[in-house]
């Protein structure tokens, strides 16, 4: 799936520094990226071990579980959109400490 280009004009709304936001976004995708591997490690996770006899269907099943993975949005997409929503909150840390 094609990631959509992005206005950068809709992103001032949000914060006057575009840099911030694309970092901020960015840092986002990549914890997207990283939970959907883990979700998908830990499904495949479960054919390991079998033996050669049942390997062909659960190829078929393991490759049904990769589709379906390959099929969701893109994690730079999704948190593209999730800031566009404002559900991504971010700080900065107190530089008094």
């Amino acid at each position: 799936m094609a990631v959509k280009t992005l206005n950068l004009e809709n992103l001032g709304t949000i914060s006057e520094n575009r840099y911030e936001l694309l970092v901020v976004m960015a840092k986002r995708a990549r914890q997207i990226a990283a939970q959907e591997k883990l979700e998908l490690d830990e499904k495949l996770k479960y054919f390991e071990g079998f033996e050669e006899e049942e390997e062909f269907t659960f190829n078929e099943e393991q490759e049904r579980i990769s589709k379906a993975f390959e099929e969701l949005p893109h994690a730079t997409q999704r948190s593209v959109n999730e800031m566009l929503e404002d559900k991504i909150y971010f700080s900065y840390p107190d530089k008094d400490e």
